[in-house]
């Protein structure tokens, strides 16, 4: 089946915020090896609204100094010269997310956060993509810089590409893409697929 829709992750994927989640954890007095928005729902309250409240804070100051990644701009050029559906899955908030996305002109239909359904690595947001656009998940390609973002792809059925600047391929993921400056090879990979 041709490819007919790419999935990216925001944070890291497209746009780099920098946040830092050992500082979260410390914050919220987490354990380094705790997944943050898991945990804050196991939290009774108020525990987990302070650290709702920490994390949209650290969330907020992301926007704020995110910056776009090199070659995004043409990146989706290119998957829009090629009638491709573009959508955005992430684990931020939509208030982050929508800020993030109009700080750097970036345009993208759905944007699913983590108000919308369960998050990554849950299949839900991929699943949910695919019925609205009348894909198969064999059709679409899940984009991202972490393990959850391959995981999610691969529990969908998606095909998954791996932004991964420096490192090995340690999610399985289909493909690897090193920058955007230089994915000639990845192109090639879509357009093999259709």
């Amino acid at each position: 089946m041709p490819v007919r829709g790419i999935l990216f992750d925001l944070d890291g994927t497209l746009v780099d915020s920098q946040l830092d989640f050992e500082a979260m954890r410390r914050e919220m007095g987490l354990e380094d090896d705790q997944l943050i928005l898991e945990t804050i729902e196991d939290l009774s309250e108020p525990r987990a609204s302070d650290c709702r409240a920490i994390l949209s804070r650290h969330e907020q100051r992301g926007v704020e100094r995110s910056t776009k990644i090199s070659g995004v701009d043409e990146m989706l050029e290119w998957l829009r010269a090629q009638d491709l559906c573009l959508g955005v899955v992430t684990r931020n908030s939509r208030a982050a997310a929508t800020s993030m996305l109009s700080k750097h002109g970036l345009t993208f239909d759905p944007v699913w956060t983590r108000e919308d359904g369960p998050t990554k690595p849950d299949p839900w947001a991929i699943l949910e993509s695919c019925r609205r656009w009348q894909f198969s998940p064999r059709e679409v390609v899940m984009v991202g810089d972490f393990r959850f973002d391959i995981e999610c792809g691969q529990r969908a059925g998606a095909y998954t590409t791996y932004y991964r600047p420096v490192g090995d391929n340690d999610c399985g993921a289909d493909r690897v893409v090193r920058s955007y400056l230089e994915c000639g090879d990845w192109f090639q990979w879509l357009l093999a697929l259709s």
